[in-house]
């Protein structure tokens, strides 16, 4: 494997990572925002915030979101793992590289 094949490699995970980890934190934001949201939907007929929340928290559109959000970390999470796996690849690989240079230099080869 060349350098140039193991950066690009590392180069693509990162891209890919950066936009899950954007995604997750995204509907880790909107979740409060959908919370309040709901949370005025029923305002009207609950007159505690608790009971308004309860509410809330118990639609199937913030379960939705919440499914969303795991998905989301799940993805975030996998493509953070696999960018460190490319990385320790890729120094495995250097590290082998400058033992076989050093032993090629050692024989004078």
């Amino acid at each position: 494997m060349t350098d140039e094949i193991q950066f690009q490699e590392i180069h693509d995970k990162a891209a890919a990572y950066a936009k899950a980890y954007a995604q997750r934190e995204y509907l880790d934001e909107f979740k409060r925002s959908k919370l309040s949201i709901l949370m005025k939907e029923f305002e009207p007929e609950h007159k505690t915030s608790a009971a308004q929340e309860r509410e809330a928290r118990a639609h199937p559109d913030y379960l939705a979101l919440l499914d969303g959000l795991k998905a989301a970390v799940e993805e975030s999470e996998r493509l953070r793992w696999d960018l460190k796996i490319a990385e320790m690849q890729f120094e495995a690989w250097r590290t082998h590289a400058a033992n076989q240079r050093a032993e090629r230099q050692r024989y004078g080869a």
